[in-house]
């Protein structure tokens, strides 16, 4: 198994694609969003043995059946990820643990029954942290469970004036993740 992870070591760009359950931790205004659903894409460099830096993108849909904007609404959370993840192996395993700490430049919309977007927070910075394994299926691909806590505060113009926002939720997922 350590030539396995000897090649893994010797590519310096990989791919990930994530997909999960996010449970929003509290209200978004006075919409109670419950469970959403998302994806993400991230591609990585690794500079050092086991540290890398990251940027993506990601796309999170949280729905609300009443909320400050109306009734039977969408919360949807789009826009981009960045920052550094170190993945380490558990002595000669498979399996190795996964950090990642970064920020998100991510926008809120806001979409009726139609798909028709309502509101838009406009883009802003929020942060991030995740935990995971990674285990090893083959030298260049592994799958990735985790948990990811999120964080993004905006403005959202309603009918009554501008509202700030907090949407903060866990987020558990699975990514496949290639090595190049």
């Amino acid at each position: 198994m350590s030539s396995c992870l000897f090649a893994q070591s010797q590519n310096s760009w990989s791919l990930d694609l994530r997909s999960g359950a996010s449970y929003s931790t509290k209200d978004l205004g006075a919409a109670d969003l419950g469970l959403g659903l998302g994806y993400e894409l991230t591609i990585a460099y690794r500079f050092m043995p086991h540290l890398a830096a990251y940027g993506g993108w990601g796309w999170h849909q949280f729905s609300a059946d009443q909320s400050f904007a109306g009734s039977d609404l969408d919360f949807e959370e789009t826009g981009y990820t960045f920052g550094l993840q170190f993945i380490h192996p558990f002595g000669e395993s498979i399996v190795s643990y996964l950090m990642r700490a970064g920020g998100i430049y991510n926008h809120i919309e806001i979409e009726n029954n139609s798909g028709d977007i309502i509101e838009d927070s406009g883009h802003g910075l929020g942060w991030q942290v995740e935990a995971g394994i990674a285990i090893a299926v083959s030298e260049r691909f592994q799958l990735i469970p985790s948990l990811r806590y999120r964080s993004l505060s905006r403005d959202i113009n309603t009918e009554n004036g501008t509202m700030s926002v907090d949407l903060n939720y866990i987020s558990a997922g699975v990514g496949l993740y290639w090595s190049f």
